[in-house]
């Protein structure tokens, strides 16, 4: 009896390992980690696949500019990327380098399923390659003077045999799969620009090279490797276990989401889903290609040399800041520009101001009213025949629902109605002023008011860990929560009257202390 699919399979793009990473890999990647954190926290099963892809001509020339065998080359920089996740706590399942066998074997068994089935023959291939996009071009598509739209910079025309994938013939299949609303294309101006390209006719596409001899080699003829593009797209279903686990696979596959850029969206759903037909594969449920991170009008890039690193960002702003201000100051799919002015203000009012003073203010009340216990509120649920708790009722519940916008990929919309309740609370500490209640002596008043505040903060630390990690579980173990932070499961997390009276808490460090004093002078293009 065939597995059935129980698991949410969630992909970034494999990352070209021609040089070391920077936030533009790093902008996809924390996205989709919140993303998995997301649907980890509302109970599913994930599997987050993330990787480096290492053949290619690009990666060739780039080992030989540091007189390196590729091999060493992909070997030096590929830890690189781990690195990165490591730095900025991403949470992946599986990290899949395309120079393993485990990837390697199955990209020759997959390919030699289509050329059996005649979809995969011997012709000449006459037209213009770009190296750095390891694509080639027609004409029509390029940029004036016989650039590459991507990079411009100079073409090459070239002339060799090559193996081609019988594209065209699937394009009836494909223009039926963009149909709808819920094509697995996403967003919709995405959807319409390929289907724009497949309707102009398509035509069948090399998948193999004479040229040099750095790619998986095709297993029927050892003059040819496989285009680097056919080679990397297949990491997607090797690494579900394809060809290796099928009950594995058909309890992964089809992949849930797809997350690219938009320079990507060629590959990805027109010549990706069309190798899917062809081996009689499901497609994927969505692929989702977002917009660029801007640096001075310009898409983060090593050959604009516009790559800043992620860590010159984690170094200054801390590792919470940096995975919440992107996806807080851009529209997830649009293109969005990064200053460090704005994630500065980001830092200051957000998170210093809005969460960590609040956090702050309430935890040294507790200390100081409270010997540091949580006091007991009397009745835990909000009274909303009360104007002040009934206000701060209503932005529990807009939080609440807000944070499902995630599932869409809403994050900005998503965090925006998180500070609701962040911003509900900080009035709430306004209108009740507990060091008022306190010297009146008003004490039930001011337990019910603390409480009110350490519940919600506790709630506010459930649904902020996807995106802050680290800052979630400091304030979690700041509130002395007895149960593990990764242990929660909405909605019944979110509940009001969870924090048990007489808990200890403690004051702690601020959970965003003031920034240094450092410019953006001080931090070169390069990131170094």
């Amino acid at each position: 009896m065939a597995a059935a699919k129980d698991t949410f399979y969630l992909t970034t793009p494999i990352y070209y390992v021609n040089d070391v990473p920077h936030i533009g890999h790093a902008y996809t990647t924390v996205a989709a980690d919140v993303l998995a954190r997301w649907r980890r926290l509302c109970g599913d099963t994930v599997h987050f696949l993330t990787g480096t892809d290492e053949h290619g001509e690009n990666v060739a020339r780039a080992a030989a500019r540091r007189g390196m065998d590729p091999q060493d080359h992909v070997d030096d920089i590929s830890p690189r990327f781990r690195e990165m996740l490591s730095l900025l706590h991403v949470s992946n399942d599986d990290f899949i380098r395309t120079t393993e066998p485990r990837h390697t074997v199955r990209v020759q068994e997959f390919m030699r399923l289509l050329y059996d089935q005649d979809d995969i023959y011997l012709d000449v291939y006459r037209g213009w390659y770009c190296v750095s996009c390891e694509a080639y071009y027609t004409a029509d598509d390029l940029a004036e003077g016989n650039l590459c739209p991507i990079h411009r910079r100079a073409v090459e025309r070239r002339e060799q045999e090559n193996y081609f994938f019988r594209l065209s013939k699937y394009a009836p299949a494909l223009l039926a799969a963009y149909q709808g609303d819920d094509s697995f294309v996403q967003p919709a101006v995405r959807r319409n620009e390929v289907r724009t390209f497949v309707q102009a006719g398509l035509e069948d596409v090399s998948v193999s090279r004479t040229s040099f001899d750095w790619g998986v080699p095709v297993p029927w003829d050892d003059a040819h490797v496989f285009y680097v593009w056919f080679d990397a797209l297949l990491n997607y279903v090797t690494a579900a276990g394809y060809g290796a686990d099928d009950e594995v696979f058909e309890r992964r596959w089809p992949a849930d989401l797809q997350l690219i850029g938009k320079d990507l969206v060629r590959f990805h759903c027109v010549y990706w889903p069309a190798m899917l037909l062809a081996a009689g594969l499901p497609l994927p449920r969505q692929v989702f290609a977002h917009g660029f991170l801007l640096v001075g009008g310009e898409k983060m890039s090593k050959t604009n040399a516009t790559g800043i690193r992620p860590a010159e960002l984690v170094d200054h702003f801390g590792v919470d800041c940096y995975r919440y201000y992107f996806l807080r100051e851009i529209s997830f799919g649009l293109d969005g520009s990064f200053s460090w002015e704005s994630m500065e203000s980001r830092y200051t009012t957000d998170l210093a101001n809005d969460l960590g003073n609040l956090a702050n203010r309430v935890l040294n009340m507790i200390a100081s009213y409270c010997d540091g216990a949580v006091p007991d509120p009397g009745d835990r649920a909000l009274d909303e025949g009360d104007a002040v708790e009934a206000a701060l009722a209503t932005d529990l519940r807009t939080a609440v629902a807000g944070m499902a916008a995630i599932d869409r990929l809403e994050f900005k919309r998503a965090l925006e109605d998180l500070w609701v309740l962040v911003s509900g609370l900080n009035r709430y500490v306004e209108a009740r002023a507990p060091w008022r209640l306190r010297k009146q002596g008003q004490t039930e008043q001011l337990h019910r008011c603390l409480y009110v505040c350490l519940d919600l903060l506790r709630v506010v630390a459930v649904l902020v860990s996807p995106v802050m990690p680290d800052a979630a579980q400091r304030l979690w173990s700041q509130l002395g929560v007895g149960d593990p932070l990764d242990d929660q499961r909405l909605p019944a997390a979110a509940s009001q009257g969870l924090l048990a009276v007489g808990t200890a808490t403690t004051r702690g460090p601020l959970l965003f202390p003031k920034l240094e004093e450092v410019g953006p002078g001080d931090l070169r293009a390069d990131g170094s």
